[in-house]
């Protein structure tokens, strides 16, 4: 079946869609001997498909991998800085594989990472308002936080969605929160807690639309199973 040539770019895991436009239109990708342009479409399973000449693999079956991220990390595949990245952690599954959305270098927990674009970009698109749920560690004024937090509709000029959030621990100036968002807006939960009053000491994702993080060590990934995917997918 013919499919948009950046699509097919980044289900084989050469680059992602944005990227794989430059190329294009850079002329390095071409169809059966042909430069492609921008908008081609080919057959995966049937066209030469070839980047800067070299024959890219036939389609591979996808993979999905849940990460539980350390603090430290990186999320993406390469650092210009030379720090630690999430591919590192995920080498061992043998594909290239990309994150799902992102976790900053000092929030830890949930990540998805898979070859499989159209998921990818379902479970990130800004109009399908994915729920993602934080336990955050907070100090500073915690009496009444999780009311304060989910009346909030703004930031900094920024309209965002109310947030469900939940005390879990609460004492001595200190409180566990969980915090359930549905737009996940660059450090939203930590930006939350600031227009709060609130210092984040620690951020930990645990949950994903449908997925949750469970007991999966810090460090360590493991493959979806097959009743988790059917739910991912909404099936």
């Amino acid at each position: 079946m013919e499919e948009r040539l950046q699509k097919i770019l980044s289900a084989a895991g050469v680059c992602s869609r944005r990227a794989a436009e430059g190329y294009i239109k850079a002329g390095r990708v071409s169809v059966n001997g042909e430069t492609a342009g921008l908008g081609g479409k080919a057959d995966p399973d049937r066209d030469e498909i070839r980047l800067d000449g070299a024959l890219l693999c036939r389609r591979k079956e996808p993979v999905y991998i849940l990460l539980n991220k350390p603090r430290g990390y990186v999320t993406t595949l390469s650092d210009e800085k030379g720090r630690k990245t999430v591919a590192e952690l995920v080498a061992g599954c043998g594909v290239r594989v990309y994150p799902v959305g992102r976790l900053d270098l000092d929030s830890e927990g949930l990540l998805l990472l898979t070859n499989d674009g159209a998921l990818a970009q379902r479970l990130t698109h800004p109009g399908h308002e994915v729920e993602k749920t934080y336990h955050v560690w907070v100090r500073g004024p915690v009496e009444g936080a999780a009311e304060r937090l989910s009346r909030l509709t703004d930031l900094e000029g920024e309209p965002i969605r109310p947030a469900r959030v939940e005390t879990l621990r609460q004492g001595d100036g200190r409180a566990k929160l969980a915090v359930t968002i549905h737009q996940g807006k660059n450090r939203q939960v930590r930006r939350m807690c600031a227009a709060c009053g609130l210092e984040v000491v620690r951020l930990r994702r645990v949950r994903e639309h449908t997925l949750g993080l469970g007991s999966l060590p810090p460090g360590k990934w493991r493959y979806l199973t097959a009743e988790e995917l059917a739910a991912l997918r909404g099936r």
